[in-house]
Formats: structure tokens, C-alpha cells, sequence
């Protein structure tokens, strides 16, 4: 298997930090990646993290053929001003932004089997400047990235979010966008395109097609629209074109039963109808083993549930147990163990 890239992450927060502590304490996990990013910053953080060697290699291929507790490191950019741990910095927006760029068109040209992102600050990343504050996120910045590979426009190239433990799986038909724009967002066309994106990425990971719940808007569903005619006019609409074409879908459920009901095996995947309605229930299991994973390109991406943190970056009492899971789940994408 190709080696994997772990990018960066914002450099004042607790990214560089787990990146460390993952190939520490999971190194058989770890065998075969690398850290896209900026051996200086790797270096601030050893601080908080002893007991390993960083080494500098000129390729992604070279990872494999390091010494347990080294770090293998390639220099794919480097901070061009100051970033204090702690605190929002466009100096470590820049970084962020440029270690995923790299690292998606080396998996885009084929180079590194996918990529595992630490957490950015997305306020960071929007003091950045051009062109890294047109992008709320990894999400739509990998979009970008990708839909430039293939000479598209990023419409062309629709992803969701998926977030994923060992208990619930949960797809976003809308991300991050304000809670007014997510209702607009809950179209017709954006539910299919939510229920197909997400039975294409699970289907080769469960060796079956997943068994899809979708969630309601409204409370109890819209109660056969008391609450709400979405379901009736929009979900179910698209729920049934979705059967048409083969699809194993469910629903609409109400979005306050859902999430157990899947919890218990009923489902393999809850569809949301927007970001928090998703992700809390995911988050409330733990973030400790919870993994974000983009799907609809044509590469591999995952990243740890959580953020920066930056109340407790520099203090040496971030857990990387969620950046661990996230590089499982993108050997298991990539064809891995």
C-alpha cells in the first residue's frame, strides 16, 4: 500500500501535538505514513510530547523504512510568520491550507494512497488571504482542489460529510452553512445526490449496500405535515427515486429516534438534514473515536471529530486516540488492513 500523509494542521493548535503523540502510541498503526507539513513546528511540539526523532525525507516512499519512534516528515511548507500557540494566527492558516493542497494532488497524481487531516481553525483559514478564505473548511477546500484536477467546477464535484465511530455512521445533506441556509439547502435534487454519494462510498466498505435511514427535518418527521410539509414534498420525493434506482433507504424517521434506532443495527447510516442535527448525536458517543471522512472524490480523506482545542494546545493533554481511528479508517478506504 502506498504510504499515507498526515497533514499539518493549524500549527498553533493541537494538531501538530497528536501527530506526535498517534506515532507514539500506535506506531503499528502508524507504519507508513508521514507528516505533510513543517519540520519546525513538529520540532515546538516535541516539547510536549518526548522520546521521538524527527526525520526529514525527501519523498513519501521513504516513510516505510524508518526506525520505530522516528517521525518521518516531509517539508511541503513553512510558516511565514508568527504563530503563538493558543490563538487564531493567518500565518497558521497559510501553513494549514498548503499542506492540504500538497497533499491532495500527490493522492490526485497518485503518489500517497490518501490523506488523514489534523485539525484547521477555520477562522484561521479565513485570515489566511486568497485563496485559502473562500474555503469554510478541509471539506470544500478539497473540493476545490479536486474539481481543479479534473477541469470541472466545484458544483461538478458534489461531497457530503460523513462522521463515523464504531456505533453510528451519520451523512450531512449540508454543511457548514448557517441553520437558515440549511433549510434552503434541503432540496429535492441535494437529498438524492446525498442518499447516492452515500451509498457509493459504503457499499465497497461493508460488501453490501447499506441499509440508509434518512432523518426528517421537522420534529416527529412533520407528523404527516403538521409540523412541516418537507418530508411529504421534498425527502419522501427523493427517498423514492432513490428506491427506483436500488437503493436500501428508510424513512423519513423522526431525527429525535433515529440515531438510536441505527445505534441498535438497525441501519447502517442516518442521512441528516443538516450539520448539527448529524453530529451531535456522533460527538455525545465520544470524540475520542469518532473519524470525519469526505466522501464523493475521487481520493481518500479522514480526519479526527474534533478541532484545534485551542484552550489546551501547548499543555501536553490533547488525545490523539480520534487521530488514530482516522488513519484506520483511511488504510481500511484505501484498500489497507
Amino acid at each position: 500500500m502506498k504510504p499515507l500523509a498526515i497533514t499539518l494542521g493549524d500549527a498553533a493548535g493541537i494538531g501538530p501535538e497528536i501527530i506526535l503523540k498517534a506515532f507514539r502510541d500506535a506506531p503499528d498503526v502508524l507504519q507508513g505514513c508521514f507528516v505533510a507539513g513543517d519540520a519546525a513546528v513538529l520540532q515546538r511540539a516535541a516539547a510536549w510530547v518526548p522520546g521521538l526523532e524527527l526525520a526529514l525525507i525527501r519523498a513519501p516512499q521513504e516513510s516505510g523504512a524508518l526506525a520505530p519512534r522516528t517521525v518521518p516528515v516531509l517539508q511541503v511548507a513553512a510558516l511565514d510568520g508568527e504563530a503563538p500557540v493558543g490563538r487564531v494566527s493567518a500565518a497558521a492558516g497559510r501553513l494549514a491550507g498548503r499542506c492540504v493542497s500538497w497533499a491532495a494532488r500527490a493522492a490526485l497524481r497518485g503518489e500517497i494512497a490518501g490523506l488523514v487531516t489534523a485539525p484547521l481553525h477555520k477562522e484561521a483559514l479565513a485570515a489566511a488571504g486568497a485563496p485559502y478564505d473562500g474555503f469554510p473548511g478541509h471539506t470544500e477546500l478539497l473540493q476545490a482542489e479536486v474539481a481543479a484536477f479534473l477541469g470541472k467546477s466545484p458544483a461538478e464535484v458534489p461531497v457530503r460529510m460523513m462522521l463515523a465511530n464504531e456505533e453510528l455512521r451519520t451523512v450531512l445533506v449540508s454543511i457548514h452553512v448557517s441553520l437558515r441556509q440549511a433549510l434552503d439547502a434541503v432540496t429535492q435534487d441535494n437529498v438524492l445526490q446525498t442518499l447516492r454519494i452515500t451509498h457509493r462510498a459504503l457499499l465497497p466498505l461493508l460488501g453490501r449496500a447499506p441499509r440508509i435511514a434518512v432523518a426528517g427535518l421537522n420534529p416527529h418527521a412533520g407528523e404527516g405535515g403538521l409540523f412541516g410539509r418537507e418530508e411529504i414534498e421534498i425527502i419522501v420525493p427523493a427517498m423514492t427515486q432513490a428506491r427506483a434506482e436500488g437503493l436500501d433507504v428508510h424513512g423519513p424517521h423522526a431525527p429525535d429516534t433515529v440515531f438510536m434506532r441505527a445505534r441498535r443495527g438497525e441501519f447502517d447510516v442516518v442521512v441528516a438534514m443538516y450539520h448539527d442535527q448529524g453530529l451531535i448525536p456522533v460527538k455525545y458517543l465520544g470524540v475520542e473515536q469518532g473519524v470525519n471522512v469526505t466522501l464523493g472524490l475521487p481520493l481518500v480523506r479522514t480526519s479526527p471529530d474534533h478541532g484545534t482545542a485551542f484552550d489546551i494546545a501547548g499543555t501536553g493533554k490533547a488525545d490523539a486516540s480520534s487521530l488514530i481511528e482516522a488513519v484506520r479508517m483511511a488504510r481500511r478506504l484505501a484498500g489497507g488492513d
